[in-house]
């Protein structure tokens, strides 16, 4: 495995991740507004900014893991063709290991659920496409 490669691809991933976040967020502001309406679930944006560094490193760990699983199962070939697969994969993992998951446990409605899937789903896409243009075996 290349280590310089699987940081570098874990950093390319995690500012792929958080810049089409927060383009989606930007342009379809009813994912912050169906939020909204649950205030019991969710914190408030002011709330959010006193615990987003944790956030913002458990998610460069859990595309540090994506990008470990991407190296040991990358047979050769297109980076692009197999970092899709990856986080298409890991997108529906996502998406129904969680989203749906949260559905079950949460008290929230159907409309945001299906937003969040579509959100997570791309966001796991491009970070696995990402990876996948950015790792490259060691030498």
């Amino acid at each position: 495995m290349n280590y310089a490669r699987l940081v570098l691809a874990a950093l390319g991933g995690t500012v792929a991740y958080f810049a089409f976040g927060f383009l989606l967020f930007a342009l379809f502001p009813a994912l912050v507004n169906e939020s909204r309406k649950y205030p019991a679930v969710y914190r408030t944006p002011e709330a959010m900014k006193e615990v987003a560094p944790v956030g913002l490193a458990a998610t460069f760990v859990a595309i540090l893991v994506v990008a470990v699983m991407y190296a040991m199962m990358y047979g050769g070939g297109s980076g692009l063709s197999a970092g899709v697969r990856v986080g298409v994969l890991i997108g529906l993992f996502a998406v129904c290991g969680f989203v749906f998951h949260n559905y079950v446990n949460l008290n929230i409605g159907l409309k945001l659920v299906v937003l969040q899937a579509v959100a997570y789903f791309m966001e796991w896409a491009i970070v696995g496409v990402v990876i996948g243009l950015i790792y490259r075996r060691a030498a």
